[in-house]
């Protein structure tokens, strides 16, 4: 007779089983997305390959090895080591309040010797996986009960306090935003969410009188852009206009003018969509955003076929975590939301944020190769 989940039984997969299990149209569009991030970025330095594009080129190549070991690593590890890298990420965060490097007035960051990371990129990863080891422990019956709501509330306020106070309002907003996103997957109920939304919208007035003078002139200057076009409203004033001069067919290759004689600041990183608004128009961005929609609709499908509510959280924590840095950068650029430091996913220069969503994105994969096993609750011992 059958047993109840035949693939409980089934042999550990091989290394090459792992690899053929992975989802490679997942890879072929990081691929693209990267390979459009160094076309950019060789546009941006005027046709050179250096300081940028050789740079994004290795790290894309280091990335896409990087999914693949993570995603070959048995996910029980993951499982295993979910709440310990959690709790490592949380205590670096206040290793920056003591040991961090201040820089452009917000100290997040922490050296050692060479080398500068923000603790705050490796917490996003931490807190997706950190849920989704909780909520694979937790029995459905008890997601919607108060009680056990609240240590996941704990998990998710407790590094978005810190990062607030850096400051850091943009990734307090994205980690509140990734465990939000993490407790409806895990069916949360929904009154639940209206709940937190009233008492949001009522503490509105009080974070405003708390701000900080540099986010509360952000602010200004996302409700009156054109109040100091040369000052606060800079960055948003050229970005409108390097996307509007690129109409729709755009300009052609290095021929954007407000990139190619440095009116667009920060180039590079956080404004590299409306470059490559002004250098291929209106087509070209919206293909570039499909192909954002495309990863999108075929992790959404990886994760459905997933077994075990581990990896159905981790693929889709690991989503909202690439969707909210896609959707924060192009709302910043067009003028939605306040401006804010963050990059185009897999397409801007910079390094931790590639390595942090480049890992998501393995973690995805992981629990889409392990899609079949039925993790229990023995497996993780008598606690959560």
């Amino acid at each position: 007779m059958a047993q109840p989940y035949d693939y409980d039984y089934l042999a550990p997969l091989s290394v090459s089983e792992k690899l053929w299990r992975v989802n490679w149209l997942v890879i072929a569009i990081i691929a693209v997305l990267g390979g459009i991030g160094v076309v950019a970025l060789f546009s941006v330095a005027g046709g050179s390959l250096q300081p940028w594009a050789e740079q994004h080129a290795l790290r894309m190549l280091f990335g896409v090895a990087l999914i693949l070991v993570v995603a070959a690593t048995p996910i029980r590890f993951w499982l295993a080591i979910a709440y310990p890298v959690y709790l490592v990420a949380l205590a670096l965060l206040v290793a920056v309040f003591l040991f961090g490097t201040l820089r452009m007035g917000a100290q997040r960051w922490i050296e050692i010797g060479p080398l500068s990371f923000q603790p705050s990129e490796m917490m996003k990863v931490a807190l997706v996986a950190a849920l989704a080891r909780y909520y694979q422990w937790l029995p459905p019956h008890r997601v919607s009960n108060p009680i056990w709501l609240l240590p996941p509330l704990i998990m998710i306020a407790l590094p978005a306090a810190f990062v607030l106070k850096q400051p850091d309002l943009g990734t307090a907003v994205l980690f509140i935003v990734v465990g939000l996103s993490i407790l409806f997957l895990a069916g949360v109920n929904l009154l639940y969410f209206a709940a937190g939304a009233a008492a949001v919208a009522a503490l509105v007035p009080v974070v405003l009188a708390n701000l900080h003078d540099y986010q509360r002139r952000r602010l200004m200057t996302f409700w009156e852009p054109d109040r100091d076009p040369l000052g606060a409203g800079y960055h948003i004033a050229q970005s409108k206009i390097a996307l509007g001069s690129g109409g729709i067919t755009g300009k052609g290759f290095m021929k954007g003018t407000q990139s190619q004689l440095n009116f667009l600041p920060e180039k590079h990183t956080d404004f590299i969509f409306p470059m490559l608004g002004e250098e291929m128009g209106f087509i070209g961005t919206m293909m570039l955003l499909v192909l954002y929609g495309l990863l999108f609709f075929v992790l959404l499908t990886m994760g459905l076929r997933c077994r075990n509510q581990f990896s159905r959280l981790l693929i889709g924590g690991s989503s909202v975590v690439v969707f909210v840095y896609l959707f924060i950068n192009v709302a910043m650029v067009t003028g939605l939301v306040p401006v804010v430091g963050v990059p185009l996913p897999l397409v801007s220069y910079g390094g931790t944020s590639m390595i942090t969503i480049m890992f998501a994105l393995g973690l995805a994969q992981c629990g889409y190769v392990h899609r079949r096993e039925m993790l229990r609750r023995s497996d993780m011992g008598t606690i959560c």
